[in-house]
């Protein structure tokens, strides 16, 4: 019988590695699932942040049927080109600060893919890793939750990993770590990486109550320049990104005043 990992640039992820380096006492994750399909890692999350759950799950799929981005965009992923997965988060913050979730993980997604790929990347409001030329490498998406058990956040990121262009033929947008000349593309020590760096990035903004991080606006390329919010009832505001709020919240400056932004699409005008 041929082996289902025929293609030897994508070798399956290792869940008893991954939970060996990184659930271990005192550590930020509490469970590593690995999955070889399912429909939306948050969605699974979010079902299982409902049963009881505790903080720390990870649930990682070799490839996904069903995943959602902003806007309820679909999203379909080759099986194992990306690194796919969703964080179960009890936020110990208030939640007016929630907002910052996607913000600090975009952070946590920008230190990793950096140090570890060596890979220049920035990041764009609210939840994209954009390469040096500006093509999407990751996504962002925040989802909560409420029951019985308490308030919850499901986190999950998309990263293309070794996506190759006719994989990314419908998406001139899109990009992979591969397609932008990472020197790393094995997703297991990259996925550590990547947990790490959140652990990090989250624990800090906890610690502080969940005021904003610095080194949002320091990666950030979406402060400081022109750009076009799509809003999801269709319409477009155009202005100047002055920063962000202490929520999160998208600063923009127009011929009209100033306007705040929770929720959108970005296009950096040039």
């Amino acid at each position: 019988m041929a082996s289902p990992y025929a293609d030897l640039d994508r070798p399956p992820l290792s869940a008893a590695a991954l939970r060996a380096a990184l659930v271990r006492p005192g550590s930020s994750w509490s469970e590593i699932r690995v999955v070889a399909e399912t429909g939306s890692t948050n969605a699974d999350v979010l079902a299982a942040a409902r049963g009881g759950a505790a903080a720390g799950l990870v649930v990682v799929a070799e490839t996904q049927t069903a995943g959602r981005g902003r806007l309820n965009r679909t999203w379909v992923s080759p099986p194992r080109s990306t690194l796919t997965f969703s964080m179960l988060l009890r936020p110990a913050a208030a939640r007016r600060r929630w907002g910052w979730l996607p913000l600090l993980t975009g952070v946590a997604l920008a230190e990793a893919v950096t140090e570890h790929v060596g890979l220049e990347v920035r990041l764009k409001w609210p939840n994209d890793l954009l390469a040096a030329d500006g093509r999407k490498l990751a996504g962002v998406l925040a989802e909560m939750t409420a029951s019985s058990t308490g308030d919850a956040v499901a986190v999950g990121v998309g990263l293309n990993v070794s996506t190759r262009d006719t994989e990314l033929a419908d998406l001139p947008d899109a990009s992979s770590l591969a397609l932008a000349g990472a020197s790393v593309l094995d997703r297991d020590s990259l996925l550590r990486a990547l947990l790490r760096s959140f652990a990090d990035t989250y624990s800090a903004w906890e610690r502080c109550g969940g005021a904003p991080l610095p080194d949002f606006a320091d990666r950030c390329a979406t402060i400081g320049a022109r750009v076009r919010v799509w809003l999801p009832g269709g319409e477009t505001v155009t202005g100047t990104a002055t920063g962000v709020d202490t929520e999160g919240r998208l600063l923009l400056r127009t011929e009209a005043g100033e306007r705040v932004f929770s929720a959108g699409d970005v296009e950096h005008l040039r």
